[in-house]
């Protein structure tokens, strides 16, 4: 049996992060190695399915990306551009052209790498500062947007994990095995 690793948030302080984010960073972190993990060896022709109409592994991997580009846009108290709205209005659908899993894991990993990077910049005098989400400009914090991508990342590596797990069974949209 390999040599596991304990969870990210059990290796330490992180040197180059701010102490109060540390536990968002550790939560990055332990998604990004659980994802490539999980995601090792799944099956292509798999990547689009929506077993008993949960939303596909595709879905998951997309939105992963796109929902940290997002909340961390936000906390820079910037509005989003095109880019990121045409986006989000696909990340339900199979990216046009080329595409693997292994293309849609990268983008995540980059998204990871500049989250962190954005992290360990961040003076933790502004996560008191209000920030607007959406259009609405709903309004939240930074600390509050930061904290929201690690939980929303982790709430839907979870979904992910379940729907590779069923897939990975064999059972079919309507879930029968």
């Amino acid at each position: 049996m390999p040599n596991k690793l304990p969870e990210v948030w059990l290796r330490g302080s992180l040197t180059s992060m701010p102490a109060l984010l540390q536990p968002v960073a550790h939560a990055l972190l332990q998604a990004r190695e659980e994802l490539n993990e999980l995601m090792e060896g799944f099956p292509e022709e798999l990547l689009w399915q929506r077993p008993a109409g949960l939303a596909s592994p595709g879905f998951h991997l997309q939105h992963l990306t796109g929902v940290l580009n997002r909340l961390f846009t936000y906390a820079r108290a910037e509005s989003l551009n095109h880019d990121q709205l045409a986006y989000l209005a696909t990340e339900d659908k199979p990216p046009v052209g080329d595409y693997s899993i292994k293309s849609l894991a990268k983008n995540f990993n980059e998204e990871v790498d500049k989250a962190l990077t954005q992290l360990s910049t961040t003076d933790e005098q502004t996560l008191t500062q209000v920030r607007g989400v959406g259009r609405a400009q709903v309004p939240s914090t930074v600390t509050g947007l930061y904290t929201h991508a690690a939980e929303h990342t982790m709430r839907h590596l979870g979904q992910l994990l379940v729907t590779v797990k069923i897939l990975q069974a064999g059972f079919n949209a309507d879930g029968v095995s």
